[in-house]
Formats: structure tokens, C-alpha cells, sequence
């Protein structure tokens, strides 16, 4: 990764900042405290002074989101995952605006916060609004055997996305100011970020340690899965066929089909490090009494007669939803006097008293914004549902009502772990539209696909402004510009799925698996005839699932001097609902880390954070990359050439 000159980093000279670590611990005190110390301390100096919001960054932001949104969308109907963009676009943004600095385009270096705006932009384009096509709208077109007609697909993504960034808007001073949440791939990012505009000494070994960790895992990703596209005789001696071979002989096709196994993905591993020990543990714990204890004794008692994540996941995801739902729920009132000060300046649209404005209110997103966005998406979905699938009213603004309670949870495990649970929040509103309008298959899905937009919606830009927080960003701004990426997004991802799935006959194909989509039209079909025809362990496994999530929320309030000993609910309800070794792999990265922290914290603080974000910028890169490379042609063709 190139390391700048000071005079071209676009950095403040007097930068205050600019040599020292990011707070990634946050700070201490009251929430009002906490506030002022971040003013202080983060923004003022930066924020205040520096560029950011700007029509370059923009526009570089909205041109790079178009293009990473091709492809999360065809990994999503490839593999039902999707890439978080933010790195990439930064990496990528830095990188082609400094080749348009030596070529005369561009005049002046883009700014560490303009930059920050860019990934903000490209995130929403590339990520908020492409996974509902994967998962509610392809097992739609699953069910129906016909799409939506194009303009209402249009509208449906757009305004479902307006919906959740909005969404979190209220959302965002509680989680990341005052709980500082840790959102770890925002860290990544912001670090990332420092590294490419570091001048000090310091930031200058950290740059050099993320530099080489992002090389190595690159490489790493390359000899896992680029030695096949070089020629598929090499495909025996990549790094995937050799783990895979291993678990083979070690762990057997049983245990394999309970996701009990080793992979080799350093990208999780670094996202450990990021996420801390106790949600790691949290994971690995609550994955291996799901997956190593309760699924082998249902098959062994014959109840899960299912092999494999996806038939053994359906399963196991109700009591894991749950608890984080559960828990989620009951964390966020128990913090109502947080959320009273948060709308309290809801008062003065109704002609209340006007609250008392702060400093750092003046660079918040107004809470007039929220209420302006939610009535606008709120009409919008009720006026589409009634027209694409008559849909009563209620049921509309039933579903919009809910999404902003699971939005919450969603977000809240998203701060704590790096992976947004949109399938899981969604599977709440399906089972709960299956016991209101049992039978009719295409209302359970598309209000269960308002919560997970909305939740992943949210997510996403709490992350990008945990970015902008450590960095001193404006998140007025920063908003903004998360706006501004959901227009090209909808454009660019509705136009390619409607070209890449020209019927439903290539859902569930060899060259479009589409697992997200058929994992949403399994329970729509098995709910179709009512909260009845579930069977007594998912029923039994809600109930225990929601007081394990009360427990592990309450207990810290309980015994606070052991809190730090007690399991995350958000981290165990996860666990349920995916893969026993990408537990492992967080609890491996979180467990070297807090051995570094132990046995030399100076050094960890130096390089903990470059090295695990170093690791997750490398091996996206690369991924982005073999992808375009193996992929590309057939999408550019299928796109542009109308085949």
C-alpha cells in the first residue's frame, strides 16, 4: 500500500490527530461527557475544518458503489453472502484519484474525510440495496414464476432503503456515541484510512504493518482460490482443496454437514481481533452447544433428519433469532432515558418546547430527517404493497412498525459481532405474518423483506459512521452522502438482476444456487398454513431461546463486577443461525489479539488494529478480484451484450 508524502495526503499540517492511535476504546464518563470529550479531542481540528462533504467524492463515491454492486449481487445469487464495500471503494478511490493527480485530472489530493464521505456513498450504492433482490425478491420470483414489473421493483428497493438509513438516525448517538459499540468493520475502514494518510512516525509503522498483512492476505486468498483460474490443473494445490482434504480425513462427512470443520479465511480471523474476546467467545461458545451438541442429538433422535447448513439451519435459527431478539429488545428500553433525550427534539415539529442545542447537535443528523424519511417510506411501502400483492393497510404499517424494533437488534448485534443477522430478523416477521395471514405466501415474504432491508439498511450506515466518528468526520455529512449512493444502487442492481435472472428457472440452477432466496421461500411455504404447522421442538426452541436472551441481557445489570466474564446474547443468538467455523474463526483472532494485549500491550496497540484490518483489506481486494476475473467476462456479457 503506498505511503503518501505529508504535503499530498490531504491531512491538516497542524493536524492534531494525525500521529496519534484511533479511540477505539472510546472514552469514559456520563453520556454527555463522552460527547464532549469526543468534540473535543476527535472532531474539532478535523471535522470542523477539513473538507468532506464534496461533489468529487460523491461522485467517485456513487461510480465505484455501482460497480462493487454488480458484484455482491452476482456473489449473493451465487453463495447467498455479500461483501461489506467500504475497504475496497477506499483502497480503490485512493489509489485511482492518486493516478489523476500525476495525470493532470485532478488538482487537488482528495481529503482523509473526503475519502471517508466516498466510502460512505459507495457502501449504500454496493450494499444496501442489492440484498433484498437476492434473498425476497428472487424467492418471490421463485414462488410466482414471474417478477415483479421493472418500475415497482424500482420503487420497492428505493424506498425500502430510504426506510432504514433513516431508520438509524435515532439509532446512531446511542449505539456509537454514548455505548460505543464497536462495529468492527468500521474500525477496519477508519484504520485503513489513517494508513493511507498516515505522515507521522507512528502511523507510518502502522501503514507499513497493514501494508504487509494486507500482501499476505492477498496471497493467501490468491493460493486458496486463484491457482484454478490460472489453469484447473494447479486447482488440487490451492490452499481450499488442501483444507478441504484434511477436514475429509479429520472430521468426516458428518460432522462436516454440522459445519463442524476448519476453513482458512484470515478475513474472519482479522474481524475477531476487531470484534474483542467476549463476543467471540460468545460465538464460539453458543455455535458449539448448537451445531456439536443440539443438532447431533435431533438427528440422533430423528427430529433433523436434514444434512448440511442449509437444511439443518432451519432448525436451529429460531431459538438463536430468539434470543438476540429478545435481548435487543430488552437492552434498548432498558436504556429509555436515552431514548427520551434522543427524540425529545421531536417536540418542537409538533410545536413542543424546543430542546436546548448543543454543540454537537448543530453536526448530528437532525431528528426532523428521521420523521420526514419514515412518514415518506411509510406511504410509499403501504401504496406498493396494496398494489403488488394487496396487502391491507394495517399489515403494511404493522410491518414498518416492527422493522424499527428489529432494526435495533439487527444493529445492535451488527456493533458487537460484524454480521448483520437480515435473514434472521426477517424470519421474525415472516413466523409472525404466518400466524396473521396464514396462506398467503407473497404478504409473508415481502413484509418479512421490509425488516431485513430496513435492518441491513441501518446496519450499514452505523458502520460507515463509526468510520467517520473515529476519523472526527461530521455525520450530518456523512449522511448525506450514505443518501446519495442509494439512487445509483437501485439503479445499477435492479437493472442487472432483472438482466442476470431473466427467468425464474435460473434461481436454484447450477450457475445461480441463490441459497438466501431459498432459504426465505422454505419458510414462506412452511408457514403458509399458519403459526400452527410448526413443529414443537421450533416451538420450544423460541421460548428457550427468549429466556436464555433475558438472562445474559439482565445478568451483567445483576453482577456487574463480572459482567466481563458473561456471554454476549447478541454473540450466542448468532451462533444459532450460522456456520460452527466462522465462530472458530473469530474466536482464533480474538483470542491472538487479547494474548498480544496480555504479553506486550504497547506493541498491540501499535499494530493490532493495522495488522487485522490489513488482513481484511488484502483479502477483499483480492476476493473482488478473482471475482471480476472469473465472472466478469459472463456479466459484462449478460449485461451489455444481451445474452
Amino acid at each position: 500500500m503506498p505511503q503518501p508524502d505529508a504535503s499530498v495526503t490531504g491531512l491538516a499540517a497542524d493536524d492534531p490527530n494525525s500521529d496519534q492511535p484511533l479511540r477505539v476504546d472510546g472514552f469514559k464518563g456520563t453520556a454527555e461527557e463522552i460527547e464532549r470529550q469526543w468534540f473535543r479531542e476527535v472532531y474539532t481540528g478535523r471535522g470542523d475544518r477539513m473538507p468532506q462533504l464534496t461533489l468529487r467524492a460523491v461522485l467517485m463515491g456513487m461510480a465505484l458503489g455501482g460497480i462493487l454492486s454488480l458484484t455482491n449481487l452476482y456473489i449473493g445469487l451465487k453463495a447467498g453472502w455479500a461483501f461489506g464495500v467500504t475497504i475496497t471503494a477506499c483502497i480503490v478511490s485512493y489509489a485511482v484519484w492518486s493516478v489523476f493527480l500525476r495525470i493532470g485530472l485532478a488538482k487537488t489530493p482528495m481529503t482523509i474525510l473526503e475519502n471517508n464521505c466516498m466510502q460512505s456513498t459507495s457502501s449504500s450504492a454496493g450494499y444496501s440495496t442489492g440484498t433484498t433482490l437476492v434473498s425476497a425478491f428472487a424467492a418471490y420470483f421463485m414462488i410466482n414464476n414471474q417478477a415483479l414489473p421493472l418500475g415497482l421493483t424500482f420503487a420497492w428497493v428505493f424506498f425500502l432503503a430510504v426506510l432504514g438509513v433513516t431508520m438509524a438516525i435515532p439509532m446512531k448517538r446511542q449505539m456509537i456515541n454514548v455505548e460505543q459499540l464497536r462495529f468492527p468493520t468500521g474500525i477496519a475502514t477508519a484504520e485503513t484510512l489513517r494508513a493511507l494518510y498516515s505522515k507521522g512516525q507512528r502511523a507510518v509503522q502502522s501503514a507499513r504493518a497493514l501494508t504487509y498483512a494486507g500482501v499476505a492476505a492477498a496471497v493467501s486468498q490468491f493460493w486458496a482460490d486463484g491457482l484454478r483460474l490460472v489453469n484447473s490443473r494447479l486447482e488440487p494445490f490451492g490452499l481450499s482443496s488442501l483444507v478441504e482434504r484434511f477436514d475429509k480425513v479429520v472430521f468426516g462427512p458428518a460432522w462436516i454437514g454440522r459445519t463442524v470443520t476448519f476453513v482458512w479465511d484470515p478475513i474472519f480471523i482479522a474481524a475477531g481481533v476487531l470484534m474483542g474476546l467476549r463476543p467471540a467467545a460468545s460465538i464460539f461458545f453458543g455455535g458449539t452447544l448448537c451445531w456439536a451438541v443440539f443438532v447431533p442429538v435431533m438427528q440422533a433422535r430423528g427430529v433433523i433428519t436434514e444434512t448440511g447448513y442449509r437444511g439443518v439451519v432451519q432448525w436451529t435459527l429460531w431459538g438463536g433469532v430468539s434470543c438476540m431478539v429478545v435481548s435487543g429488545l430488552l437492552a434498548f428500553f432498558m436504556q429509555w432515558r436515552a431514548i427520551t433525550k434522543a427524540f425529545r427534539a421531536l417536540r418542537s415539529l409538533f410545536g413542543g418546547e424546543k430542546a436546548p442545542v448543543s454543540e454537537l447537535d448543530v453536526i448530528e443528523t437532525p431528528m426532523s430527517w428521521f420523521v420526514i424519511g419514515q412518514l415518506v417510506s411509510l406511504v410509499a411501502i403501504c401504496w406498493l404493497a396494496k398494489v403488488s400483492f394487496h396487502m391491507p393497510l394495517w399489515q403494511s404499517v404493522l410491518a414498518v412498525a416492527m422493522s424499527f424494533f428489529l432494526a435495533l437488534v439487527a444493529c445492535r448485534v451488527t456493533g458487537e459481532t460484524d454480521t448483520t443477522p437480515t435473514g434472521a430478523m426477517g424470519k421474525v416477521t415472516q413466523l409472525i405474518f404466518g400466524a396473521l395471514n396464514p396462506g398467503n405466501m407473497n404478504v409473508n415474504l415481502m413484509s418479512a423483506n421490509i425488516t431485513s432491508s430496513a435492518a441491513i439498511s441501518s446496519a450499514d450506515l452505523l458502520t460507515d459512521l463509526k468510520s467517520g466518528y473515529l476519523l472526527g468526520a461530521n455525520p450530518r455529512k456523512q449522511f448525506i452522502a450514505q443518501f446519495c449512493g442509494i439512487f445509483i444502487g437501485t439503479i445499477a442492481t435492479v437493472l442487472a438482476f432483472r438482466v442476470m435472472v431473466p427467468t425464474a428457472s435460473v434461481l436454484g440452477s447450477d450457475q445461480f444456487p441463490a441459497p438466501a432466496a431459498q432459504a426465505w421461500r422454505v419458510v414462506a411455504l412452511a408457514l403458509s398454513k399458519g403459526f400452527d404447522a410448526l413443529e414443537p421442538v421450533k416451538i420450544w426452541s423460541i421460548v428457550i431461546g427468549a429466556l436464555v436472551g433475558a438472562l445474559l441481557t439482565l445478568a451483567p445489570r445483576w453482577f456487574p463486577r463480572h459482567a466481563k466474564w458473561m456471554p454476549s446474547a447478541s454473540g450466542v443468538g448468532l451462533s444459532w443461525t450460522f456456520h460452527w467455523y466462522y465462530g472458530f474463526l473469530f474466536f482464533i483472532g480474538a483470542l491472538a489479539g487479547w494474548f498480544m494485549e496480555r504479553r506486550n500491550p504497547a506493541k498491540a496497540d501499535l499494530y493490532n488494529y493495522p495488522v487485522a484490518s490489513g488482513i481484511i483489506a488484502g483479502g477483499s481486494l483480492m476476493g473482488v478480484a478473482l471475482i471480476f476475473w472469473e465472472n466478469g467476462p459472463i456479466v459484462f456479457h449478460q449485461i451489455f451484450g444481451g445474452g
